[in-house]
């Protein structure tokens, strides 16, 4: 399970500074030295992009962009300065209006911007030690002002179905995070024909009052997640090693996933629109899948496991592992989708500081009768998306009975001929332990592979 740190660098590297979903992973934005795209998240497609190489009317000319969040599906962008040269002082946030290409409002603080959130009507602001709240409608009102600790990244998370409430922020204490609970967030106005289901309603008040705080790690936190409810959320800290799951009411932990064992910097955790897995990425190279329930794929386990209530043994032996995992490739191992014939790859090695973003998508079955499929797709910053599929079902075998939870397979299957196919060179003396990791976990399957990012056709 401790993988080795390896570089996802193309041989051509796309500089890409940020890429982000939008609340229901339908869009997403992805800010380059050459200005900024807007992408159909699935299938990849270019919708539009705002850069240099537009005509002169381009108000984004001669200047770059850290982050373009998106705000659901909507012409609506936040827009923040950043990058080698800066098209907006980073103590800026500038609502942008895609659709008129014009600036709605522009919010400015007395100090670097860390981070942002947004649902229907609502952004959260994040600074180094405090988050600001706004409704944005016609106009755009400050409503509220929260201390936290020391948070540099500027983590923060909103739910962001119909009618959730919740916002989750560090607390004022290492490690702690605050509930909060802004006013419910409406509906989206529908489109077309009226739907043949009836619309949702609100969902009844809890019978008690919920949780404002819980103590989730005793180190920094990194990453803090909502599906989009607001039912739960997902935690890590800097050792990278663990995620935890709380439920967002009573504050009660429901479970504790481990990454892995070494430290690891983990740059998100991403739930299922159902909320029965989540995914979670790291600067490892890799995506671990967990399952929440019980009747779906089970987790990892060590075989020791079972002896942890009789005898004193270290957590690690009742730790909860992925199911099933994806290591990205280097660019230079991908060929043709159209081919059958696999590839190995000599540069396998991956950088440690190369970056990527995953969220979920949900694609029709090819079957009648038969309920969409959930599949991943994960945008590295060198310009490489992946649609990544659930791993088949079968039946799982019992874990390795060597005393230490299974480790990830070094190599790819062979796909079928309609995906590319991907192996690793094999790693000396660990033919016996990949026989064993075979039985013992299960990998992503690749679907399709895209460059995106440039503005030179890859859209």
């Amino acid at each position: 399970m401790n993988l080795a740190r390896h570089s996802i660098t193309p041989t051509e590297p796309v500089h890409i500074f940020n890429a982000q979903f939008d609340a229901d992973c339908q869009i997403f934005t992805a800010s380059t030295p050459a200005g900024f795209a807007v992408y159909q998240a699935w299938p990849l497609t270019l919708l539009r992009k705002r850069g240099t190489f537009l005509d002169i009317g381009d108000l984004f000319t001669g200047g770059t962009l850290a982050a373009v969040v998106p705000s659901h599906t909507s012409s609506l962008l936040f827009l923040l300065g950043g990058g080698p040269s800066p098209l907006y002082p980073p103590n800026k946030v500038i609502l942008w209006d895609d659709a008129t290409r014009v600036e709605v409002a522009e919010l400015e603080f007395r100090e670097r911007v860390r981070g942002l959130a947004c649902r229907r009507g609502w952004l959260a602001v994040a600074l180094r030690r405090r988050v600001v709240i706004f409704e944005v409608r016609d106009t755009v009102v400050r409503r509220a002002e929260y201390d936290t600790c020391d948070n540099p990244r500027g983590i923060l998370a909103l739910a962001t179905a119909a009618y959730a409430t919740l916002l989750a922020i560090p607390g004022r204490q290492m490690g702690h995070v605050q509930l909060l609970h802004l006013p419910p967030c409406v509906p989206p106005n529908p489109l077309g024909p009226p739907p043949s289901v009836p619309p949702s309603k609100p969902p009844p008040p809890p019978l008690k009052h919920p949780v404002s705080m819980i103590a989730a790690h005793e180190s920094a936190l990194t990453t803090l997640s909502l599906p989009p409810s607001g039912r739960f959320l997902a935690t890590t800290s800097s050792r990278g090693t663990l995620v935890r799951i709380w439920d967002t009411t009573s504050g009660k932990l429901l479970r504790e996933f481990r990454r892995g064992a070494d430290t690891a910097e983990i740059y998100g955790v991403a739930f299922r629109p159902d909320e029965k897995e989540i995914g979670v990425w790291s600067d490892k190279g890799t995506v671990h899948l967990f399952s929440l329930v019980s009747s779906g794929a089970s987790n990892r386990q060590s075989s020791l496991s079972p002896l942890t209530p009789f005898l004193p043994l270290p957590k690690y032996f009742d730790s909860e592992w992925s199911y099933a995992q994806y290591r990205i490739p280097t660019q230079a191992a991908h060929i043709s989708l159209s081919s059958t014939s696999s590839v190995r790859s000599s540069h396998i090695d991956l950088a440690a500081d190369e970056k990527c973003v995953v969220g979920w998508i949900t694609v029709p079955s090819e079957l009648a009768g038969v309920a969409p499929d959930f599949q991943l797709v994960v945008l590295t910053y060198s310009g490489g998306w992946y649609r990544l599929a659930l791993p088949p079902k079968v039946s799982q075998s019992s874990p390795s009975a060597t005393g230490s939870p299974p480790k990830s397979p070094s190599s790819f299957r062979q796909r079928t001929s309609s995906v590319s196919s991907v192996t690793s060179l094999p790693d000396k003396g660990k033919g016996r332990e990949r026989e064993k990791d075979k039985k013992g976990s299960r990998e992503l399957v690749l679907q399709e592979y895209r460059k995106y990012g440039r503005w030179d056709g890859w859209g």
